[in-house]
């Protein structure tokens, strides 16, 4: 099966980042619209996270949640949802980070994707939602979807604009912790994986 048109690399699996420093729940501040397709700043990798990368995926996520605009994570969360994670790092410097968390058979989430300060526009964000589209279709998932202050960004990668009622209601449990619950104000979008896997098929075969 042919990679997605979007795909860069395989996730990198390397050992783990112990280094200090670093967009409410969906994938706010994972990097401005500028930064969609950008080339990575030199010495960006992207890798699978460990649980030694929770301090510093804290620190990231947690300052983006003290401006309200993505959802608090606590390093029990996050321990506890460490296979979802991957890290993007520079040297031995973790420099953001983003989750895939599967729903249900047919559907995953992008979320808790964040990028530090002084990251932002350089391409880091969209490497990293890159490797989580790539991890989902390995599993064999047809469909994602983010919620998200970004729209634009997501639609780069083909994600489309959804009414939140379209989403199963499973996935509303994270919401009670959101401060602006049951008022979300975020935008909800999906992208179907099989689609452009059915496409990537017919052009092989032309």
């Amino acid at each position: 099966m042919k990679r997605l048109p979007y795909s860069i690399a395989p996730l990198r699996y390397s050992s783990a980042s112990d280094a200090s420093g670093g967009w409410g729940r969906g994938p706010t501040p994972a990097g401005e619209p500028n930064g969609a397709g950008a080339a990575p700043a030199a010495g960006v990798t992207v890798r699978k996270a460990t649980v030694r990368d929770v301090p510093t995926m804290a620190r990231i996520i947690n300052h983006w949640a003290s401006q309200g605009i993505m959802l608090a994570k606590s390093h029990h969360q996050l321990y506890q949802y460490i296979r979802d994670f991957v890290v993007a790092t520079h040297g031995d410097v973790v420099i953001g980070c983003g989750a895939l968390h599967v729903v249900w058979e047919d559907l995953a989430e992008v979320r808790s994707m964040a990028v530090a300060d002084g990251w932002h526009g350089k391409g880091v964000g969209w490497r990293m939602l890159q490797c989580l589209l790539d991890e989902a279709r390995e599993l064999g998932l047809p469909r994602v979807f983010a919620l998200t202050y970004r729209q634009s960004f997501f639609a780069r990668a083909g994600f489309q604009v959804v009414p939140h009622e379209s989403l199963p209601h499973k996935i509303w449990g994270d919401c009670l912790n959101c401060p602006k619950y049951p008022n979300c104000d975020e935008i909800a979008m999906t992208l179907d994986l099989s689609a452009i896997t059915a496409e990537d098929d017919r052009a092989e075969r032309q």
